[in-house]
């Protein structure tokens, strides 16, 4: 990895991500705007400061992985991508154009970069195990990171794939929950009450971690602590769904919306004004 920047640093990349997002949507006519804000600054501190990758070499057998099971969001994982150098940023704006690579989930086919294919949701955490187990039994030190929605939480392979994760316990893995308590159809409590994920996951015997998921010196505190253990650990970054955007903030309608004239003008004002 460079130099690690400051954690002011990232907050601004955070930030500069989210109008890249919001370009891409809009210009796209589609994609998933509410999610991918929500993760700005967890996909910033993991590829600026926590993750060993190398974007001249995206298949460099020794990287950390990542999996975007919440692959919706793919156009915050194709922005940070694109800035870290995987690919020309160019291809940001063909976002969801036929024969685009920059499909509405993210293809380990398509683009450098990518570890996983995802879009079903609920199939993060049962491929992180997997790799996480391929290291350990190689005993190879790269590990796998996991981004999860907590809508995704729904999907009840999750729920088979932590109970291997304990069975398991393998060294290395890290899953994250984007905790912006808002899904598709509403919000978490309105759709399917998760009450206490950390109360959850501890019963399953798993170490937790909470933190302000809108915070990069939070993050990277919570994640360079859960990447020092030998044990898989979950991060639960409390967020706001449509970060930065005052009339996206905590709206479900915003999970998948269309970003029309109207409202990229108003969302990119809030967004350069230095909404946060």
């Amino acid at each position: 990895m460079t130099t690690r920047p400051l954690p002011e640093q990232m907050q601004q990349t955070a930030q500069e991500l989210r109008r890249t997002v919001l370009r891409m949507n809009y210009r796209a006519g589609s994609g998933h705007t509410g999610g991918s804000l929500s993760c700005a600054e967890i996909l910033t501190v993991l590829y600026d400061a926590v993750m060993d990758v190398r974007p001249h070499e995206p298949d460099w057998p020794q990287r950390d992985r990542f999996i975007l099971s919440k692959g919706h969001a793919a156009p915050a994982l194709y922005a940070t991508l694109a800035r870290k150098g995987f690919f020309d940023p160019a291809l940001l704006d063909t976002l969801r154009r036929t024969g685009s690579p920059l499909q509405g989930h993210p293809s380990m086919k398509a683009l450098p970069g990518i570890d996983m294919s995802t879009g079903s949701l609920g199939m993060g955490l049962s491929v992180g195990l997997g790799m996480a187990l391929t290291a350990a039994l190689r005993r190879e030190s790269w590990r796998v990171f996991v981004l999860c929605g907590d809508g995704e939480l729904n999907e009840g392979q999750n729920w088979e794939a932590l109970m291997a994760i304990a069975k398991w316990r393998p060294p290395g893995l890290t899953a994250i929950i984007d905790r912006n308590h808002v899904q598709l159809d509403g919000t978490e409590d309105e759709v399917m009450p998760m009450g206490d994920l950390s109360a959850k996951f501890g019963a399953f015997g798993l170490r937790t971690v909470g933190c302000d998921g809108h915070s990069t010196a939070a993050l990277l505190e919570a994640l360079t602590e859960a990447a020092s253990r030998r044990e898989p650990v979950v991060v639960i970054a409390e967020t706001i769904k449509g970060k930065g955007v005052s009339f996206m903030e905590g709206q479900a309608a915003w999970h998948g919306k269309p970003v029309d004239d109207a409202s990229f003008a108003k969302a990119m004002a809030d967004l350069e004004g230095g909404r946060s």
